[in-house]
This record gives C-alpha cells, structure tokens and sequence, in this order.
C-alpha cells in the first residue's frame, strides 16, 4: 500500500509567501482597471418623435399643404400635456400644424428644417383620387420609385436623406430630444436605423399625434416604441 504524502501546513490551511504576493498583486491590477458605470452603460441619447395632428385636408385624403389642425386634433394634443417626459431640447417642423401641434402639446420648440414634411409640389391641396384620375402614370411612379417626384416637390428619397442627416447629427447629442414632425420623416427615419428599404414606406402606418421613441448609446440607433398613440375619448357603443 502507497501511503498518501503528508500535506504540509502551507497546504492545509496557510499560503505560501510566493502566492500571497500574486494575489495582492492581481488586487492591484484590478483596482487600477477603469469601472465602467451602470450609468455609463445605459443609453445616452433619446428621441422623441411627435406626429403632427390632423387637418380637415388630410382627413380627407388630402395631399398636405399648410393648414391649420383641426379643433379635435388641437383637443387631443390639449390632453396629452403632462405626458412627455423632460427633453433637453425641442424642435418642430415649420408647417403651421406642426408648430400648433408644439404649441397644445406646452412645448417651446425651436424650429428647425430638417424636420419639414415632404414636399409634394403640384399635389399639394389636391385629394389623391383627384391626382389619380388626371395623372394615374404619375401616381404609379411616385408609389413604386421612391426617387421619383412627379409632382414637382421632393421624392421620398430626398425625405429619407434628410432624416438619416439628422439622426446622424442627433446620435453625438447627448440627453432627450423632442421633435414634433410628420409621417415621411419619421417612417423614412425608422426605416433608416432598420436598414429597410424605401419600398417599405408603404407599410408603415404612422397616425397623426402618435409617438415613436429611439435610443442611442452613441454608437447606434435602437426602435424604442412606434405607434404610441394619444388616449381618445370612447365612442358610445353602438355609434
């Protein structure tokens, strides 16, 4: 029978001076490594954006020009006062229902550009059935070549270049920012960050007064939320 090697006190219970060094110097090493945050970690930029409310021309099916919104719409942004959280900065598109919208909703918003709706030239003010029985070649190319503009105004390629620039811009600021817009740039902005194809405009639906949140860590774009829409007063059963 092999008898079992007798451990030595170092090995029982104490440690060896060789290791004690190893290990206070590992403590070292570690206390010296930078500690990255919980805060430093979570994302540093957030943005806000706010759909303008509805006109009686679009609700009509209308392409937009610059009218006023409508008196329910104005109710609507009325009740959403209180809702939105602090932002650092806000901006608004420069059509007037976008500022009106800015306005009901309590923002001091600052105007900017970037955030105007797609310009729709010709068709502006005209209903789409309209448009589509005077010029039904031209309503086919505007919905299946987002470089096109048959109208005049810009395509909806010009609208994504717009706001892929300012999501670009916005990803070095850091804190909450406000942007009350339209539906063009904030689904050409959504299909931006997606990667997505300008083709899938069409299947985004973006309602008037309806919020979509994006985050950022500095590096990239993340979809928060689409589509957060404004509590409406319920309609009688039967209605």
């Amino acid at each position: 029978m092999v008898p079992l090697a007798r451990r030595s006190d170092t090995q029982i219970g104490q440690v060896s001076p060789e290791v004690s060094v190893r290990r206070r110097e590992r403590r070292h090493l570690l206390v010296q490594l930078p500690q990255t945050s919980e805060k430093a970690c979570s994302m540093l930029v957030r943005l806000t954006m706010i759909c303008a409310g509805a006109t009686a021309a679009t609700r009509k099916g209308s392409f937009p020009s610059d009218e006023p919104l409508e008196p329910r719409s104005l109710t609507l942004a009325k009740a959403m006062r209180g809702t939105l959280r602090r932002a650092d900065r806000v901006w608004t598109a420069p059509a007037l229902r976008a500022c009106q919208t800015a306005e009901a909703l309590s923002l001091d918003a600052s105007v900017d550009p970037m955030l105007a709706d797609q310009n729709y030239g010709r068709w502006a003010g005209k209903s789409f059935d309209e448009v589509q029985a005077l010029q039904p070649d031209e309503i086919a190319a505007w919905r299946t070549d987002p470089n096109v503009a048959p109208h005049g105004g810009e395509s909806l390629a010009d609208v994504a270049q717009r706001a892929a620039g300012l999501m670009d811009r916005l990803i070095a600021e850091r804190g909450h920012t406000i942007a009350v817009t339209h539906a063009s740039v904030i689904r050409t902005a959504i299909l931006h960050i997606l990667s997505a194809p300008l083709a899938a405009s069409w299947k985004i639906d973006v309602e008037p007064l309806s919020i979509t949140d994006f985050r950022s860590d500095g590096r990239r774009w993340m979809l928060r939320a689409c589509g957060v829409t404004a509590l409406k007063p319920a309609k009688p059963l039967g209605s």
